[in-house]
């Protein structure tokens, strides 16, 4: 008997033992007698591996009945999709996202990692992909996916009402960062869908999908602009224009190099008696101290406590902390002549003094609350820059007369 006929009953029937028979009108639909009753196959590739699917023994399917399953199977192959995953498993997108949210993400992350989860999740992730099912997302949806956040295609149209609507703060706006932040959220996402079965393992389609090159903005404030951002402080403290908390926040981040999120949730009592170091249980690089210099333990001192509020930056809601620290310090610097600084830039600042007046690198990492030293080492160029400045008054050559 040829290997490769069209299957029927009778061919079926004429096997022998340990034979093979592959259709010759449906390719990779064949039939194996291994057994005593022999049973139909089909054998394809997905996602660029071989696969055989089992489809069923002969006398439960005749050589029809299984070319049309097999038919089936092939078609469901070619939309991107495993037939080996049993329909109750299938979850889309959205619904996986639940999941990490609930499973993952509030059990095992900061407060702050999982909102900024949600709002990529929200704001990039559903949109694009959340109607597909988890097992048929490729690496050709990711990397669409990807360039399309980097190109805006999921930004805000209308920024200015949708500041207004939510409170001021950032508006989407897409970009390479935030594309690359969502692949590294769909890779975990992924990776959680294999563990649970909602796709096969060592499926992952972020895997190979490459991150767009990002350029980090730097922004190093000199002594001159520091001084004019405080008396812009110090007026809006005069004529009362802005909180006193806000002012305090701000204030604590140019003296402390603190995470805009640490100041923010700050509590009294994560403040030792001294008011010499601040200690926080948690940070996003775990427990952390902070030591205060004089000018950051002066604006402890002159801030007021509020009764049963256990933050050092109060806002608006009792028992609450401040919330909303962007619109205060939009007008701020406005008022300073800096409006190209972020807040974060307060942070680089902070380390770029600490550097010009000789403190070691390994000492910044730990002021800054780095863990990797590698972190730390963004500010090398500008010790780099202080060598070059004390060679330059280095005089070997005697002056020309």
């Amino acid at each position: 008997m040829p290997d490769k006929i069209r299957i029927s009953k009778r061919v079926v029937d004429l096997m022998a033992q340990n034979q093979t028979v592959w259709d010759s009108s449906v390719p990779g639909f064949g039939v194996r007698k291994q057994t005593r009753r022999p049973s139909y196959f089909v054998c394809t590739t997905i996602r660029g591996k071989q696969r055989w699917i089992t489809i069923g023994q002969h006398g439960v399917w005749t050589p029809d009945t299984a070319r049309d399953e097999a038919l089936k199977l092939l078609g469901t192959i070619r939309q991107g999709l495993d037939p080996r995953l049993p329909r109750h498993k299938r979850m889309k997108i959205v619904g996986l996202a639940e999941r990490y949210l609930v499973q993952h993400a509030h059990p095992h992350k900061r407060p702050s990692s999982v909102r900024t989860d949600e709002q990529n999740l929200k704001n990039h992730i559903l949109p694009l992909l959340g109607h597909f099912f988890v097992d048929e997302i490729t690496e050709t949806h990711i990397a669409a996916f990807h360039d399309a956040v980097r190109s805006g295609r999921t930004a805000v149209t209308d920024v200015i009402a949708r500041r207004r609507s939510q409170g001021g703060g950032k508006v989407t706006t897409g970009g390479a960062g935030v594309a690359n932040r969502c692949l590294t959220l769909l890779s975990t996402m992924f990776n959680l869908a294999e563990r649970w079965s909602f796709r096969p393992v060592h499926t992952n389609p972020v895997r190979s999908v490459r991150r767009f090159p990002e350029k980090f903005r730097e922004r190093f404030l000199s002594h001159d602009e520091v001084g004019r951002l405080l008396s812009a402080l110090s007026a809006a403290a005069s004529n009362k224009s802005e909180s006193e908390y806000a002012i305090a926040a701000i204030r604590l981040l140019i003296f402390t190099g603190a995470r805009l999120s640490e100041i923010l949730t700050l509590q009294w009592s994560f403040i030792d008696a001294g008011r010499t170091f601040i200690r926080l249980p948690i940070s996003k690089t775990g427990k952390k101290t902070i030591a205060l210099n004089r000018d950051a333990r002066s604006v402890l001192a002159e801030l007021p406590r509020v009764d049963n509020n256990p933050y050092v930056i109060v806002g608006g809601k009792a028992e609450r902390h401040l919330v909303d620290l962007q619109r205060p310090w939009q007008r701020v610097r406005k008022n300073a002549g800096l409006t190209d600084v972020r807040l974060h830039d307060l942070r680089h600042s902070f380390a770029s003094f600490a550097l010009k007046s000789g403190v070691p690198l390994a000492v910044i990492g730990k002021m800054l609350g780095h863990n990797s030293t590698n972190t730390t080492a963004r500010y090398a160029h500008l010790a780099d820059e202080e060598l070059l400045t004390a060679a330059e008054k280095v005089s070997i050559l005697p002056k020309p007369q």
